[in-house]
């Protein structure tokens, strides 16, 4: 990899999978090499696909099988800025109907534990807004939500 500073992810021996995923499902995302393990370790033997470079919306990743001893959790979060309505379900469904879950505000976990925002640029710019009586409005709709629903949003935003 070329870059500098790269996301390291941690799987449970579906690392290439994951990444598969990620490439069909986000724009400017790709599976880089695959590398294998050149001798046995803790989580697998030699010859078992150890990591995979991938990017996620042009985030450079690396997919590494550890094993089950780390889990992902919502102190890690990759947040997705969507343009429309269209995209942010989408995105957001092909999360949670690929074995994930939905969870609230725009969250939902992917079916191996990754957390995801779905944040269509419509919310950022309610709950950012400069009347704060809209922007609060904005806040207390999306406080009701799992996926977001920008025309709620923007309802709510405009009183």
């Amino acid at each position: 990899m070329v870059s500098k500073n790269t996301i390291c992810l941690c799987f449970n021996g579906t690392a290439v999978e994951a990444a598969q995923f990620y490439a069909e499902t986000f724009p400017d995302s790709e599976v880089g090499r695959v590398h294998r393990a050149p001798g046995d370790y803790p989580a697998g033997k030699q010859g078992d696909v150890l990591m995979v470079e991938f990017s996620v919306i042009g985030i450079p990743c690396i997919g590494l099988n550890v094993g089950a001893a780390f889990k992902h959790n919502e102190a890690f979060s990759f947040q997705v800025a969507t343009d429309d309505q269209a995209e942010t379900d989408r995105l957001w469904n092909a999360i949670v109907r690929n074995g994930g879950q939905e969870s609230a505000c725009g969250w939902c976990k992917d079916k191996w534990g990754l957390s995801w925002q779905i944040t269509p640029r419509a919310l950022s710019a309610a709950i950012a807004d400069p009347d704060r009586a809209a922007a609060k409005r904005a806040f207390d709709a999306m406080m009701q939500m799992g996926k977001i629903d920008i025309a709620t949003i923007d309802a709510a935003r405009c009183g």
